[in-house]
């Protein structure tokens, strides 16, 4: 296996070792795979539902809440036409807010262009506002069975280390080459366990901080663990978390803490409207106060600010008389 240096374009991988990398991580998944909800359908709209909850959450806070949702707007066209502030409610606590507003979005495009049925082809999917191309691959396969590649966090840190070797101090690929790269190593009729058995594997052994190689069904044919072998203090893990901490730049600022942070404020808005009655509106005068301890006139424009953020995103309905959800 020799060390890929890829520039543009990306160059082919000896046919063998994709064989023997698809054989064995297929096998391993057989055995091995997550018991997930999402896995046991083939509904587009709940496939749609558990990858937009998915992004950015880690699966065990998706689990509860992905019945829930289900249960609450049990179909394409219940979530459409349900007030955008029940979505957000019933959304609540998996954050990014902005999130579930977009995923309605999503429902309302798809009654009103494709008549209610989910598109199947990632060209139509990306039509949709909202539908990047992981969650257009994401729906096409999981949802269609179509034979087609995608690339999600786990998906290319495992794919680049390996094919390609360690990613750090730099990844040897752009995005676009990353996909070039999943779709040359995608098995024939075996996209949907594959693309799944690429995310157990990058969720459950090849982490990002701290890869249990010796646990690692491919650990003869990555080529990240072939470098990392050539060091002695393989197989602690320092080696890559060395090669981290030299990537990593040094913060320029200290971080603030969340309870300070515009996104925790965000929050506070929404869950303090939450409690409201539906028709209620809340002056900023009156808001300001609620959300902040120590608020002053002085902060007017930083709160300003985030509720034209709010409004932007679909998570608040505001006019002279004050703010509500939507």
């Amino acid at each position: 296996m020799a060390k890929q240096t890829l520039s543009s374009p990306v160059p082919s991988l000896a046919p063998e070792h994709i064989s023997r990398v698809n054989t064995g991580l297929l096998q391993w998944y057989a055995q091995k795979q997550r018991d997930l909800p999402w896995r046991t359908t083939s509904d587009p709209y709940a496939v749609l539902v558990s990858e937009i909850m998915l992004q950015q959450t880690q699966v065990d806070r998706v689990l509860p809440k992905y019945q829930q949702f289900l249960t609450a707007f049990p179909t394409l066209e219940a979530l459409a036409a349900a007030p955008t502030a029940d979505v957000i409610s019933v959304w609540v606590p998996l954050g990014y807010n902005r999130r579930a507003v977009s995923l309605q979005s999503i429902a309302q495009q798809v009654i009103s262009r494709y008549a209610g049925r989910i598109p199947d082809t990632i060209d139509e999917l990306l039509t949709l506002k909202g539908i990047g191309r992981y969650t257009a691959g994401a729906v096409a396969c999981f949802a269609y069975r179509k034979q087609v590649a995608t690339v999600d966090t786990n998906i290319r840190r495992v794919l680049h280390r390996l094919f390609l070797g360690l990613e750090h101090p730099e990844p040897k690929v752009n995005d676009a080459q990353m996909l070039t790269l999943a779709e040359q190593v995608l098995p024939p009729g075996e996209a949907y366990p594959w693309n799944q058995a690429l995310m157990d594997l990058g969720a459950t052994v090849c982490t990002s901080n701290n890869p249990l190689c010796m646990n690692c069904p491919l650990q003869t044919e990555c080529i990240a663990y072939a470098e990392m072998s050539q060091h002695s203090l393989f197989p602690s893990g320092a080696v890559l978390r060395q090669l981290r901490k030299v990537a990593e730049k040094k913060p320029r600022y200290q971080a603030q803490p969340f309870t300070s942070s515009n996104r925790y404020f965000r929050g506070r808005i929404v869950d303090l409207l939450r409690s409201l009655p539906p028709e209620e509106r809340l002056p900023l005068s009156t808001l300001g106060p609620l959300i902040k301890a120590d608020f002053s006139s002085a902060q007017e424009d930083w709160l300003q600010k985030i509720v034209t953020g709010l409004v932007k995103d679909g998570l608040l309905d505001a006019n002279e008389d004050g703010v509500k959800l939507p």
